[in-house]
């Protein structure tokens, strides 16, 4: 069964909302366990969940499953979500999804056998400007390449951590 890690943590969540509005506090709970559950929301954190916010399992599935940002099924070390909107396609989202397919060997919405990366397309991340994007866990990759982005890959799966923000040096949206 699930469980929080700190209750002083969803107490400070619980007392941003009136005691009788309580169930708007369920996209932070889930964004919370989700963290603390290896980045998925699974059957006991809905359960546990509900109990807290006094609000049927339905209602936090509902809410659970309408949000990409939540994970329901295990996800790899690092979820890699790739950008799939018109600017990152342009600038060749498509090439450095087919070269790391073929380099980890596996499909969209699958996982690598190693439990380290899992891939998954989403809609825009909105980083245009710095297009192509992969969301890496909770960070970006932005004005990516297949081969800087296939370095990225290798320093990760060495367990080092990756350059945040633009591969290029770009500095925010500047040329």
């Amino acid at each position: 069964m699930f469980k929080f890690n700190d209750e002083n943590q969803v107490q400070k969540i619980l007392a941003k909302y009136p005691a009788e509005r309580k169930k708007s506090a369920v996209m932070p709970l889930l964004d919370l366990a989700q963290r603390q559950n290896a980045n998925w929301i699974s059957k006991d954190v809905i359960s546990c969940i509900s109990e807290i916010l006094e609000m049927p399992e339905i209602k936090v599935y509902e809410v659970a499953s309408f949000y990409t940002m939540y994970n329901l099924k295990p996800v790899g070390k690092y979820l890699l979500q790739f950008c799939r909107t018109t600017p990152c396609m342009l600038r060749g989202i498509d090439q450095i999804i087919k070269d790391c397919k073929e380099k980890l060997g596996i499909e969209m919405d699958a996982t690598t056998i190693d439990g380290l990366f899992t891939l998954k397309e989403v809609e825009c991340l909105g980083a245009c400007v710095n297009a192509p994007i992969v969301q890496i866990n909770d960070d970006f990759a932005e004005d990516l390449t297949s081969e800087n982005f296939l370095k990225i890959l290798d320093e990760l799966k060495a367990g080092k951590a990756f350059k945040v923000g633009s591969q290029t040096g770009r500095q925010c949206s500047a040329a």
